[in-house]
């Protein structure tokens, strides 16, 4: 029976000292309250990371941080933050408002699609939330907006594509023609050339020699004019 009391005393008092433990980080989160009230959104942050140290679970601690990082534009840690807490057993209030955070902080970032979906899980839980509805439609206003500012991208994108094959289009038709027009131009040419050469009068095999012997005594008689007229005699005979 003395030992059973002695169990029951030493697991009370490590009980104790678990709940001493949890208690500890109050100081550290009021601490960090006062200092994001201050707007020292850092060192509130550092506040909140020490409490969340010593208890882990502390729900204020953790969505506190959450709001620190939001001031600091962290916005994807925050946003993990406010994920980590919906994925808890939270009461309905503090959900509500964790969701509507994360639904603010997915805005910043212009994940409009994700945001819309964080404010209507806040609706749900909290359907009078004026905060909420209102942001609820903007995003979905930002969502379409963004969705129409995508598709005239695309089809951006599309036309210059287009525009693009025209042109490219457009200057390989200019290179066939260049070439079949260099073509045709060779083609003339070459008919040309050959009409030069039908036209050209034929002269039969009697012809050229006649005219070649013409040549020699033509070349003959003036090389003997010039022999008399210089006094000298010339060789006569040419090799051809």
């Amino acid at each position: 029976m003395v030992m059973k009391k002695s169990n029951i005393l030493f697991l009370f008092f490590i009980s104790m000292s678990f709940v001493a433990l949890a208690q500890n980080e109050k100081p550290l989160v009021r601490e960090g309250n006062k200092e994001y009230k201050n707007g020292k959104f850092d060192q509130a942050e550092s506040s909140y990371r020490k409490a969340i140290e010593k208890n882990g679970s502390s729900v204020e601690g953790r969505y506190n941080l959450g709001n620190a990082l939001y001031k600091q534009n962290k916005y994807d840690e925050a946003a993990g933050v406010y994920q980590n807490l919906n994925n808890e057993k939270l009461s309905t209030d503090v959900k509500a408002k964790s969701l509507y955070n994360l639904g603010n902080t997915l805005m910043k970032s212009e994940k409009y699609q994700e945001g819309a979906n964080a404010y209507k899980e806040a609706l749900k839980l909290s359907p009078n939330d004026k905060d909420a509805l209102y942001n609820y439609s903007y995003a979905l206003a930002k969502l379409k907006q963004q969705q129409q500012q995508q598709k005239e991208n695309q089809d951006n994108k599309k036309d210059q594509k287009n525009q693009q094959k025209n042109q490219q289009d457009k200057q390989q038709q200019k290179q066939d023609q260049q070439k079949q027009d260099q073509k045709k131009e060779q083609d003339q040419q070459k008919q040309d050339q050959k009409k030069e050469q039908a036209q050209q009068p034929k002269i039969s095999k009697e012809d050229a020699e006649r005219m070649l012997e013409a040549l020699k005594n033509d070349e003959m008689n003036l090389q003997k004019k010039l022999a008399k007229k210089e006094g000298t005699r010339v060789n006569i005979e040419k090799q051809w």
